[in-house]
């Protein structure tokens, strides 16, 4: 996870004639997103399985672009590539994460959609009864999805900013509050259904873009991979490290140990957010699901391929020291579709247009995805379990309801701390979807002692821990990017809190589980039995 936060130099990469046409096209394509959405949602069946789940419908071709769509976030197309062009190898590494990731999720794709559960709070009750494993399941749901919605409006107010010319700290405020306000919109009206459609038309749409820059780039430099990478190193900032693992500043502060847990939490995290689990349960069944995986890891292929090649190219055409791009890189993509044609030629205008539409439709799509999931996890997990009988409309009103309160919540906080260097509330979402989310599901599945005392533990201890290593981190206090740079309680040595609370959560769902002297849970075979076939298991006694 990258740098967002920080603030852009003065940079206009646009130019004022290809402005004017950008602006026009942005605000078009913002109209026609919500007409199409409009249309999508007077279609829908207004059930809560239908704007929940599209009625566990969705094919594995169609399931398997949106799973593809849901991992190319404003975080990686922007971000990763920033780093990429910041820090040359340490970037990659970042970028193959996403891949990684999704290894990981195949792995547990078939039994998550086997199991029929479909919020956090659905799984965490799988071996465990009672309010309390949802109670557990919706501040994990929150504690994961709130920090995550800050950057990604931030960094959507920073982009829309710098395309429209005004790089300016108000200019990025109005930005984000615009952006914000779209996301309440799309949360509310699309649906899993909605969204799904979006991420479809977002997947193709951004690897034509990555296509086209890539080969300008490479026609740019005589059709020659290898004068790109020279050219990236010669004008990196520090071209004797560009290729070689330690530029990264996180790195080059706290070691590599630090830089290995955070890719550890970026590969568990990211293969475990709740919106994820959302989708992966509107397949048709868990083979399904397990396809629609194998179509997004090709997919999710073919985008780090591209996605590296462009940030490479986007290092050699405009440079990649923070004078040249911005301190987080994320104008980097911006600057190469500016870069790679004359000014004013018709070509440049139309690629920055096209650019401008995808970067807006990536942070649309992704954000409002997020925004969704946790409003039908606190509908399924809180409301519905507290107004037992309700109305079926009157759960579809509250689940709209709820996404724009989040999206409000999620928007506020993120104009609240736009002066400050939030990056590291990325990495602390990924910690706990990777200390409380990846070890319930690891457990729950595959060993048959774990309980309730198990899960509590594992869940509120990891949670816990990453709240205190964050707040007693450096990238709260004392180092010249935290956000208190001249306050010193920063007493835990590392950047990332996975790097212990991973494997302290494991450790806890152990002990938690093997010293419980209460009456277990419902029978590991008969959970078994359901997540591998799908199927509820029949019990002698009952035939």
């Amino acid at each position: 996870m990258t740098g967002f936060t920080l603030g852009l130099v003065a940079l206009d990469p646009v130019g004022s004639a290809a402005r004017g046409p950008l602006t026009i096209a942005l605000l078009g394509f913002i109209g026609a997103s919500l007409l199409w959405l409009l249309t999508l949602a007077a279609g829908e069946e207004e059930t809560p399985e239908s704007l929940h789940l599209a009625n566990r419908s969705l094919s594995a071709v169609f399931n398997g672009f949106a799973l593809a769509g849901e991992h190319i976030s404003v975080l990686t197309l922007l971000g990763t590539s920033g780093l990429i062009a910041l820090v040359g190898y340490d970037g990659f590494t970042f970028a193959v994460d996403s891949l990684l990731a999704l290894g990981v999720l195949l792995l547990l794709a078939q039994k998550i959609r086997n199991s029929g559960r479909y919020t956090l709070g659905d799984l965490f009750s799988l071996r465990v009864s009672g309010p309390g494993p949802r109670m557990a399941a919706t501040l994990v749901t929150l504690a994961i999805t709130i920090p995550i919605l800050v950057v990604q409006l931030r960094a959507a107010g920073v982009s829309t900013a710098l395309l429209i010319g005004m790089p300016t700290t108000e200019a990025e405020i109005i930005c984000t509050v615009l952006m914000g306000g779209l996301v309440a919109c799309f949360a509310s009206l699309g649906g899993l259904r909605g969204t799904s459609f979006m991420h479809i038309v977002k997947v193709p749409l951004v690897l034509l873009v990555l296509v086209a820059l890539a080969v300008l780039s490479l026609k740019k430099f005589d059709w020659e991979p290898g004068k790109v990478l020279a050219a990236a190193v010669e004008k990196s900032a520090a071209p004797d490290r560009y290729l070689s693992p330690g530029l990264w500043r996180y790195t080059e502060t706290f070691g590599p140990l630090n830089t290995l847990g955070t890719h550890v939490a970026v590969v568990l995290g990211a293969a475990t957010m709740p919106h994820l689990i959302l989708r992966l349960n509107a397949s048709q069944s868990g083979r399904s699901a397990r396809r629609s995986m194998g179509i997004a890891v090709g997919l999710i292929a073919a985008f780090v391929l591209l996605l590296v090649a462009t940030s490479f190219s986007a290092a050699a055409v405009a440079g990649s020291s923070s004078a040249a791009v911005d301190t987080s890189g994320q104008s980097s993509l911006v600057l190469l579709a500016s870069g790679l044609l004359g000014d004013g030629s018709t070509t440049r205008a139309a690629l920055i247009t096209v650019m401008g539409c995808v970067i807006f439709f990536t942070v649309l799509t992704t954000v409002a995805s997020m925004t969704f999931a946790v409003a039908v996890s606190l509908v399924r997990d809180v409301y519905a379990r507290v107004n037992v009988g309700h109305p079926p409309i009157g759960e579809m009103r509250v689940v709209r309801s709820a996404a724009v309160g989040v999206a409000v919540v999620g928007l506020s906080l993120s104009v609240v701390t736009h002066r400050y260097p939030i990056e590291f509330l990325a990495t602390f979402s990924m910690s706990v979807a990777a200390s409380c989310v990846f070890p319930v599901l690891v457990y729950s599945f595959f060993w048959h002692r774990f309980n309730r005392r198990g899960l509590l533990w594992a869940v509120y201890g990891g949670l816990l821990t990453c709240v205190l290593l964050t707040v007693f981190s450096p990238t709260v206090s004392g180092t010249p990017f935290a956000v208190l740079p001249t306050a010193h309680f920063d007493w835990y040595p590392f950047q990332v809190p996975g790097l212990v609370s991973i494997p302290l959560t494991f450790f806890l769902g152990w002990v938690g589980s093997v010293t419980y002297p209460g009456i277990p849970g419902p029978d590991f075979r008969d959970v078994e039995f359901r997540v591998t076939t799908g199927l509820e298991r029949v019990s002698k006694a009952s035939r």
